[in-house]
């Protein structure tokens, strides 16, 4: 995979790609270059302005381009269920499933819609829900995939099961790697329970490295000395966001990508670089812990997979 860029993306013509987060930074790129393959691709997210901006934005550079906008907050269980209730009305399958929408670091603790910290339920939560409720279209399709964006922040994380929602102690940035890795293992565990439940559906994980997008250049540091230097540093350390969506496009649609495999940039600290095998920390291979995570989640969300697959 040395080198891998989007040409090296084989024909996705009549596919279906779902990418969340997808108007602006990596989901944009993502769907960008999703579209360009050939796939069908619903872009989501949370502002309809910027959906229809992103969406002139590929026509622009792919005019044939098969794509569409859907309102999306993952931060609203309501809205997932509502969306996926669209979805289902409109296609008969889903081939591919990008879970890249996320906040980062908010500084104080915030709320989604059902009472949850919001970075864990945007980040992790919303899209378990989502996956979970899309699990009959995409065990319809032929080869279908779902790609977790994950971070390097989640070799810092650790699952507070006493105290999840942040509601005794909050830290932005703990409860940033607690969702990123919440998501890793989730993309594990989707993986492992595939396979022993007979879903057909191959689970994966990827991270940008160090990709400059407005999750950073927006965020809680910004105009900090820190930020400023770091700005500073940026040629050496980062990359762009086309670049950092690399990853995620080789876990979406490669054919040398291994079910529950985890990619990212392969340079220094895998900060920035052409896709290749990531670091899993020994927290995120935790089997215990992830099936307490995944059982948690399910009773959060009133969202079973087991329940959707019989239905199904």
């Amino acid at each position: 995979m040395t080198d891998w860029t989007t040409a090296d993306i084989p024909s996705l013509s009549g596919k279906t790609a779902v990418v969340t987060g997808a108007t602006g930074g990596l989901g944009y790129e993502t769907a960008m270059a999703l579209a360009g393959a050939g796939a069908i691709v619903i872009l989501t997210g949370r502002s309809d302005a910027k959906g229809l901006r992103a969406i002139e934005g590929i026509c622009e550079r792919f005019p044939n381009a098969l794509i569409a906008y859907e309102h999306l907050d993952l931060a609203s269980l309501a809205s997932v269920a509502d969306f996926a209730r669209r979805f289902a009305a409109g296609n008969e399958q889903l081939d591919l499933l990008v879970n890249n929408a996320g906040v980062m670091a908010l500084p104080k603790r915030q709320q989604t819609a059902d009472g949850f910290e919001m970075q864990l339920g945007t980040n992790y939560l919303g899209h378990y829900a989502l996956t979970a409720h899309l699990l009959p279209q995409l065990r319809r399709a032929k080869a279908p995939r779902v790609v977790n964006l994950s971070s390097l922040a989640h070799r810092s994380g650790a699952i507070n099961f006493d105290d999840l929602q942040g509601k005794h102690s909050y830290r932005p940035w703990r409860a940033y790697c607690q969702s990123k890795l919440a998501m890793l293992m989730f993309a594990l565990e989707l993986q492992r329970r595939s396979l022993a439940a007979g879903w057909g559906v191959t689970s994966l994980a990827a991270h940008p490295g160090y990709a400059r997008t407005d999750l950073i250049s927006n965020g809680p540091g910004a105009n900090t000395f820190q930020w400023r230097v770091g700005r500073l540093l940026q040629p050496l350390m980062s990359q762009s966001a086309a670049e950092g969506a690399l990853p995620t496009l080789f876990a979406a649609a490669s054919p040398g990508a291994e079910p529950g495999g985890y990619y990212g940039p392969n340079g220094f600290y895998e900060l920035k670089g052409a896709p290749a095998p990531a670091r899993i920390m020994p927290q995120a291979k935790d089997f215990a812990a992830a099936a307490m995570l995944w059982d948690v989640s399910a009773t959060l969300t009133g969202v079973s997979f087991d329940d959707i697959a019989v239905a199904a």
